[in-house]
């Protein structure tokens, strides 16, 4: 994997650039896709590649459960096994010991709010002291988990992710991290942050010991919504050799661009930077503006199966009484395969018929939108017209 600047927007940390991958090249910034079970619900790999997808990413703890890494081995990787011919990157499963552990059957996420603080003591629990009924449990030398599948047990350690994620065979790998909630404390915060540098380290000379097809590997931030942890963190894992750096939850929601900041500013400047699962509009200009080169995020089509679509004009619910008399267009002068061939009457025909084109075409749609959008940012970055764009921007899809 090589990466190059080839622009850098005057008065910020954002930067034009380009990743090449033997599968091909990422023109940065990017939204990549996610493809969690080497498949993006409800499309094809030509609808994705067609509506300007450069790359996808695949979730490892979900394909180590199904189909399994070995037949994903012998598929020649995922991206064989789902047909993808582009660049494609592979998290870490980290993640899912959060999600599955200390946030199961919470309100706990990656994105707080200072408003939730008085909530904190219901929304999340201490990581070391997860409840028998919790699906995963950290400890120093992994994380044990049960299957969402079975309920079989596995375990993870630093050195197993790297294992499965070189048998998935993505262009882009990432370091095996604990993410924590934004509500925890900072004691836990510091104390997972250095378990995740100790992950990190032993992730990294795993893979130089067993990589065999050149793939990438990126460690990951953490540090939650304090400066110090931050920095330190980015300067730890920047101060590793490796090719490039994921941003790990969890924040604040109102200082998300400012503790991004804060980590550009302390990782190598010439690596690319990927935020990880984050992707609304307001979000992508915050993140590239502070430097960010690729982000992913599950939303565009989670909300689309539900029948929230992007607009210029913001979320729009095609469920709406409104709608179903409405030969209109979804959104003004799209050009997606949906906008282009089907009216509002028609998607919200569909989702009140329970047809499941409706989340294939809203799918498209959104994917369409905010790979796009991203795309958009990009050559205002070329045109010098950054500022301009995401003001004009904002002004309409946030009024």
């Amino acid at each position: 994997m090589k990466f190059s600047i080839e622009k850098e927007l005057g008065n910020s940390r954002g930067r034009v650039g380009k990743i090449e991958t033997a599968h091909g090249d990422i023109q940065t910034p990017a939204f990549i896709v996610v493809g969690t079970k080497a498949t993006v619900k409800a499309l094809t790999p030509e609808q994705v590649s067609s509506l300007g997808a450069q790359a996808v990413l695949a979730n490892t703890y979900h394909l180590y459960l199904q189909p399994g890494e070995e037949i994903l081995k012998k598929a020649g990787g995922f991206p064989k096994f789902m047909n993808w011919q582009g660049p494609t990157f592979t998290d870490s499963g980290g993640f899912q010991a959060f999600s599955l552990g200390a946030a199961f059957n919470k309100s706990a996420s990656k994105i707080g709010n200072r408003h939730d603080e008085e909530n904190s003591a219901d929304a999340v629990v201490d990581p070391l002291e997860i409840p028998a009924d919790r699906f995963a449990k950290v400890t120093e030398d992994g994380v044990e988990f049960k299957s969402i599948i079975d309920g079989s047990a596995h375990f993870f350690t630093p050195e197993r992710s790297m294992d499965i994620q070189h048998n998935i065979g993505a262009d882009i790998m990432f370091a095996f991290d604990e993410c924590t909630s934004p509500l925890a404390s900072y004691e836990y915060q510091k104390e997972a942050m250095d378990r995740t540098h100790r992950w990190a380290k032993r992730s990294l000379e795993h893979h130089r010991k067993t990589n065999e097809k050149d793939q990438a590997l990126f460690g990951i931030v953490q540090g939650g919504r304090h400066e110090d942890l931050r920095k330190e963190s980015a300067k730890i894992i920047g101060a590793m050799d490796f090719d490039g750096f994921g941003i790990g939850g969890s924040f604040e929601k109102e200082d998300i661009y400012t503790a991004v900041g804060w980590v550009n500013d302390e990782l190598p400047k010439g690596k690319p930077r990927h935020l990880l699962g984050i992707g609304e509009p307001v979000d992508l200009f915050g993140g590239i503006e502070n430097g960010i080169d690729t982000f992913d995020c599950v939303t565009p089509t989670r909300i689309a199966r539900n029948g929230s679509l992007y607009t210029r004009n913001g979320r729009i619910n095609i469920l709406n009484a409104k709608f179903m008399e409405d030969f209109g267009k979804i959104d003004g002068d799209c050009a997606c395969y949906t906008c282009t061939n089907y009216a509002p009457a028609y998607l919200s025909h569909l989702f009140r018929a329970k047809e499941m084109l409706g989340a294939t075409l809203a799918s498209i749609h959104n994917l369409y939108f905010i790979v796009n959008l991203v795309k958009e940012i990009r050559q205002s970055m070329l045109d010098d017209r950054f500022f301009e764009f995401k003001e004009s921007f904002l002004k309409g899809y946030y009024k």
